[in-house]
C-alpha cells in the first residue's frame, strides 16, 4: 500500500490536480445506528473526506474506525482499489485519527465493513464515475464506450493511448459531494473483493518498525505512573473521587530523576525522568485513603445481579406465554448465570501526552478516538479543537480496557510538567480498572408440549453495566459517579427459533463493579441462555438436537448453515445422553450450537451467522475437560477478505474457549482479586484442539460484520456437549475441573440436576 510522502489535510481540502469526495460535517455526530454516540460538543467546520485521488494516481480513503487488529486497513483498502479501479498497492487507508476522518461512532459491534464501510465504497463508486466522465470528454466518446483498468481509462475496441486518472486531474481542483446513489460495481465482476489478500499491517510489526504506542518516543519525554485509589474496579459509588486523605510528597523527596508528585481529586500520579524511577517513586509514595464502604457483596453472583434495582424493558410479546406454559406437558424453568470476565490485554495499556502552549497532543491505542478527544476536552477544559489524538496500534482488547483511562492519565501529568509524558500501567492496574466484561443474568422458562413441539417462551435478562467513565474524570471530580444503565443487554436477546407464543424482555439495571461491553456484549450469553434450552427441549422429546433445531429453526439461512456444519462433522442423530459413552475411563460427547449476532440496540440488526459442533470428553476424576475437535462455521455474506475472515473465526474460537472454560474475575470483600495471570488464567497454546473452519460462500449477499458472531455459539456448545457426555445441564461458565468435579458428584444421585 501507498504510505510515503502524502499530503496533509489542508492540501486534500484546499488544492488541486486532485479529486476528492467529501459530505458536510454532521452536527451532531451520528454513529452506527443504534451505537453510542461521543457525547461530543465540538462542531466541525471542514468537511469530511472519504476519498482523494491524487495526481500521481495514488489514492487515499478515510473511515473513522480503527484497525484492531481485525485487518480491515486491509479489506477497506480492497472495497476502495475494487470500485476506483486502482491497483491495491496504489491505495492508503487513514483510520481514527480526529480531524482526519469521518467522525463513524465506536469501533464495535462488528460495525466495520458491514456499515460504516458503505458511505467509502459509494465515494470511491462515485470517484470512478466522475473520471469517467472527465474521460469522456477526454477522448470525444460516449460514457459507455470506456473502461477502467489499473488506474487508466481507455477507449474499448481503439488504438489511442489510455489515460491515467493523474492526467484527467490536472489543472484543476475536483470536489464532489458525497451522493446518496451511485452506481456499484457488480459483485460478479469483482477482482480484488473475495479474494484472500495478506494483510498489510503485519510486516511492519513483523520487522519491528514503530507500530505500537508503547514503542513510542518523543523528545525531552518524562514518564508517568499514577496510583489509583483503594476501590479497585469501582466507577459508582459517594466514595468515587472523594477518598484521598493526604498526600506525603516528602517520601519521593530524595529519590532520583527529579521526581514531581502530581494531585487532583482522587487523582494521583508521579513524573520522573526515567521510567524505573517513576515506577519506583509510586511504589514509595506515602498516600492516605478512606477506604471504601458498601461496596456490593459479589460472592453470591445470581443474588447480586437479582436484587439490583430494575427498569424493565420490553422487547417483544407475542402470543399468549403464560397460558401456554400452563398447558405444557412438561415445563423447563432455568437461570443462567455468566461471570465477569476480562478483556485481558496482553500488554497493560499505555499512552503518551504533550501539553503546552494550551494544546493537547495525545498517542493512544484507544478504540474510540472521537470519543476520547471529547473526554480529554472535558477533562483539560479545552476545545475540542485545541486537542490531537493520533492513534496507535496496542494490546488487543475486543472491548473497553484502560487505552482511554491511561491517555487520560498522561495528558493530566504532561500538563502538570509542561512536558511530554509517557505513561504505562502496571498489570495489577490494567485487570484490577479495566472495565469489566460485564457479568450478566438470563431467566428463561419455557415448556415443551404433549407432542414435543415448544410450547411458550419467556426470557428476562440483566446486564449491569453503564458506559465506563473515563477514569480521570471521575478521579478528579470532573464528572459524577451515575447510576444510569447503558442499554445493552438486548443483543441477540431474541431466540431464532419459532415459539409460537413469545416474552423478551431487558430488566436495565446500574452496575456491580466498572463494566462495559467485550466482545459479544450481552449477545454471547444470551446466546448461552437460548442455545442451552433449545437442546433440553430436544433431549425432553426425545429427538436429536440437530433436527429438532432445523424443525424450528425460523431463518432459512441458518438452516443451511447448521445443516452444512453438522455434515461437515459427521453427525450421526441420536437422543442426547441416552447412551453414554465411556472410553479409557474418559466420557465423551458432543453438542451443537448455531446464533447470529444481533447487533445494537432492540431490535438492532444482525452481523453474520455462526455454528459449533464439538467434540469432548471429561475426565471423571479431575474434572479435566478436553475439547478433541471443533468445527466452526460461518455465513458472513459477502467476504471481502476471507483470509481476514478466517483470522477472524479463530481468533473468536480460541478466545471463547478460554472465557467458557476458564475464565472468571473474583472477588473478595467487594474487590477483584483477579489481578495477575496467576489469578486470572487463560488459555493455553497446548490446551487448543484441531479447529475445522467452513466458510459458506455468498458473494451475492452483503457483507456481514465478523469480528464477534463466531464467539456466541461456543459456550453452549460445549455445555451441550458436556450433558451428552456426563448428564448434566451446567448454567454457570466457566466449567473448570472443580465445577465438573461437582457435577459428577451431583448427577449420581440426581443426573439431570442444573449445575452452576
Amino acid at each position: 500500500m501507498a504510505t510515503l510522502s502524502l499530503p496533509d489535510r489542508h492540501v486534500l481540502l484546499h488544492g488541486g490536480d486532485l479529486l476528492v469526495v467529501y459530505r458536510d460535517p454532521l452536527i451532531p455526530p451520528r454513529p452506527a445506528p443504534g451505537q453510542p454516540g461521543t457525547h461530543s460538543d465540538f462542531i466541525p467546520t471542514e468537511p469530511e473526506l472519504f476519498i482523494a485521488v491524487l495526481a500521481d494516481g495514488r489514492v487515499m480513503a478515510f473511515n473513522g474506525h480503527v484497525d484492531l487488529g481485525t485487518g480491515i486497513r486491509t479489506a477497506l483498502a480492497q472495497i476502495v482499489a475494487e470500485e476506483l479501479e486502482v491497483d491495491f498497492e496504489q491505495v492508503t487507508m487513514v483510520l481514527g485519527h480526529p480531524f482526519e476522518v469521518p467522525n463513524q461512532g465506536p469501533t464495535i459491534a462488528s460495525a466495520t465493513i458491514q456499515i460504516t464501510a458503505e458511505p467509502l465504497r459509494r465515494a470511491a463508486a462515485q470517484a470512478r464515475e466522475h473520471l469517467l466522465a472527465l474521460a469522456a470528454d477526454h477522448f470525444g466518446v460516449a460514457r459507455t464506450a470506456l473502461r477502467c483498468a489499473e488506474g487508466h481509462i481507455a477507449v474499448v475496441d481503439d488504438g489511442r493511448p489510455p489515460v491515467s486518472y493523474g492526467e484527467l486531474l490536472h489543472g484543476a481542483r475536483h470536489a464532489l459531494k458525497l451522493a446518496d446513489k451511485v452506481p456499484l460495481k457488480p459483485a460478479g465482476d469483482y477482482r480484488l473483493v473475495g479474494r484472500a489478500t495478506p494483510r498489510v499491517d503485519i510486516p511492519d510489526k513483523a520487522v519491528g518498525k514503530l507500530t505500537f504506542v508503547h514503542d513510542l518516543r518523543l523528545p525531552d519525554m518524562l514518564h508517568g505512573r499514577v496510583i489509583r485509589p483503594p476501590y479497585t474496579g469501582h466507577d459508582r459509588g459517594e466514595f468515587v473521587g472523594t477518598s484521598l486523605v493526604a498526600v506525603d510528597e516528602s517520601s519521593v523527596a530524595d529519590m532520583p530523576g527529579r521526581v514531581q508528585v502530581v494531585v487532583v481529586g482522587d487523582f494521583v500520579g508521579v513524573v520522573a525522568e526515567r521510567e524505573e524511577q517513576a515506577e519506583a517513586a509510586a511504589r514509595r509514595l506515602k498516600v492516605t485513603w478512606r477506604q471504601p464502604e458498601r461496596l456490593p457483596r459479589l460472592d453470591d453472583l445470581d443474588r447480586a445481579l437479582r436484587e439490583l434495582p430494575a427498569r424493565r424493558r420490553p422487547l417483544l410479546e407475542e402470543g399468549d406465554v403464560e397460558a401456554s406454559l400452563a398447558q405444557a406437558a412438561q415445563r423447563v424453568h432455568r437461570t443462567y448465570v455468566w461471570p465477569f470476565q476480562l478483556h485481558g490485554s496482553i500488554g497493560p495499556s499505555c499512552s503518551v501526552a504533550d501539553y503546552r502552549d494550551d494544546r493537547l497532543r495525545v498517542w493512544s491505542g484507544t478504540q474510540n478516538p472521537h470519543s476520547l478527544r471529547a473526554d480529554l476536552a472535558r477533562l483539560m477544559r479545552l476545545d475540542e479543537g485545541m486537542i490531537t489524538v493520533t492513534r496507535m496500534e496496542a494490546a488487543g482488547c475486543y472491548g473497553r480496557n484502560c487505552a482511554d483511562d491511561v491517555g487520560a492519565d498522561a495528558a493530566l501529568l504532561s500538563r502538570a510538567v509542561g512536558r511530554p509524558v509517557r505513561v504505562q500501567l502496571t498489570r495489577e492496574q490494567e485487570h484490577g480498572w479495566e472495565p469489566k466484561g460485564a457479568a450478566q443474568r438470563m431467566e428463561v422458562e419455557g415448556g415443551l408440549n404433549a407432542d414435543g413441539s415448544p410450547a411458550g417462551y419467556r426470557f428476562v435478562v440483566r446486564y449491569p453495566s453503564n458506559n465506563a467513565p473515563t477514569l480521570a474524570l471521575l478521579l478528579t471530580g470532573t464528572i459524577t459517579p451515575s447510576d444510569i444503565p447503558f442499554e445493552m443487554g438486548d443483543r441477540t436477546s431474541v431466540p431464532p427459533y419459532r415459539y409460537p407464543h413469545r416474552q423478551v424482555a431487558c430488566d436495565d439495571v446500574p452496575t456491580l463493579v466498572r463494566a462495559s461491553w467485550l466482545r459479544g456484549v450481552s449477545a454471547m450469553p444470551n446466546t448461552f441462555a437460548h442455545e442451552s434450552h433449545i437442546d433440553e427441549l430436544a433431549q425432553l422429546a426425545g429427538e436429536d438436537p440437530v433436527a429438532y433445531r432445523l424443525r424450528y429453526l425460523a431463518d432459512p439461512r441458518a438452516a443451511e448453515l447448521t445443516e452444512a456444519v453438522a455434515a461437515r462433522a459427521g453427525w450421526r442423530p441420536r437422543v442426547a445422553h441416552a447412551a453414554p459413552r465411556v472410553v479409557d475411563g474418559w466420557y465423551r460427547g458432543r453438542g451443537m450450537a448455531y446464533a447470529q449476532y444481533v447487533h445494537s440496540q432492540f431490535p438492532g440488526f444482525g452481523a453474520a451467522l455462526a455454528a459449533w459442533v464439538v467434540e469432548l470428553r471429561v475426565h471423571p476424576e479431575s474434572g479435566r475437560i478436553v475439547i478433541e475437535r471443533l468445527v466452526v462455521g460461518q455465513d458472513a455474506g459477502l467476504m471481502v477478505n476471507p483470509a481476514g475472515v478466517r483470522h477472524q473465526v479463530h481468533g473468536n474460537v480460541i478466545q471463547t474457549l478460554s472465557r467458557t472454560l476458564k475464565e472468571r474475575v473474583s472477588f473478595e470483600d467487594g474487590l477483584p482479586v483477579s489481578r495477575e495471570w496467576g489469578g486470572y488464567p487463560i488459555l493455553r497454546f497446548s490446551e487448543l484442539p484441531e479447529i475445522d473452519v467452513m466458510l459458506l460462500e455468498r458473494p451475492e449477499e452483503p457483507p456481514l460484520g465478523v469480528g464477534e458472531s463466531t464467539s456466541l455459539p461456543g459456550a453452549p456448545a460445549i455445555a451441550n456437549a458436556l450433558y451428552d457426555a456426563i448428564g448434566v445441564r451446567f448454567t454457570q461458565p466457566p466449567f473448570t475441573p472443580e465445577t465438573v468435579r461437582r457435577a459428577l458428584a451431583t448427577s449420581r444421585v440426581a443426573p439431570t440436576e442444573a449445575i452452576g
